[in-house]
């Protein structure tokens, strides 16, 4: 197995962490996360919609979720 350097960099804001890696690289994490699953894609359409509707509400938290 191959390793690859992924760059973590913590921002001075709260809760903010910014990663950097290349094209390659984000393939490799997509694949890992089935993000080029036919149903994720079918799902990323239907949320651009309902965006797009104004169907969307802000959320602080995933508690609020529940």
């Amino acid at each position: 197995m191959s390793t690859t350097a992924v760059e973590f960099k913590i921002s001075k804001k709260p809760k903010t962490i910014l990663v950097e890696f290349n094209s390659a690289q984000f393939e490799k994490v997509a694949g890992i996360f089935g993000m080029f699953n036919p149903d994720f894609l079918k799902s990323l359409a239907r949320s651009e919609a309902q965006f797009r509707k104004g169907q969307v509400r802000k959320i602080k938290s995933l508690a609020e979720l529940m």
